[in-house]
């Protein structure tokens, strides 16, 4: 497995107010925006911003980071032989296909393999 990027996950109120500090933060504009799920979604920097009722954001608080990988596979492969807990399994979501791990020490990831229009438009060719 390759890591692409990784997104440290932001909870913010507002996604509109919120994205003027993190261009400003980083020199750089979103490079993906979607809704799913009724939470908002924005990629700035290694930031990725997420903004939705609480009710929304309820299932995906306890997630720390969200890591770009290049297959979905070994991670699950991984996961199996150090004894994590897979929280979502393998789904389609707007981006391409993620999962959840809670690794053993409590961490929980959520890992995200990009199709094809999301690697390009984040910037992430492979």
């Amino acid at each position: 497995m390759t890591v692409l990027a990784t997104f440290a996950r932001m909870y913010v109120d507002d996604l509109d107010t919120a994205l003027p500090v993190f261009r400003a933060l980083t020199g750089e504009e979103p490079r993906l925006r979607f809704t799913h799920r009724g939470i908002e979604l924005a990629a700035v920097g290694g930031f990725l911003l997420l903004a939705g009722a609480p009710e929304a954001l309820a299932p995906v608080r306890a997630t720390q980071a969200t890591v770009v990988v290049d297959a979905l596979g070994p991670v699950l492969d991984g996961a199996a032989r150090e004894g994590a807990e897979i929280l979502a399994q393998p789904r389609d979501v707007p981006t391409g296909r993620n999962l959840v791990v809670r690794h053993p020490g409590g961490a929980v990831i959520e890992y995200v393999e990009f199709d094809a229009a999301t690697r390009e438009a984040a910037g992430l060719a492979y």
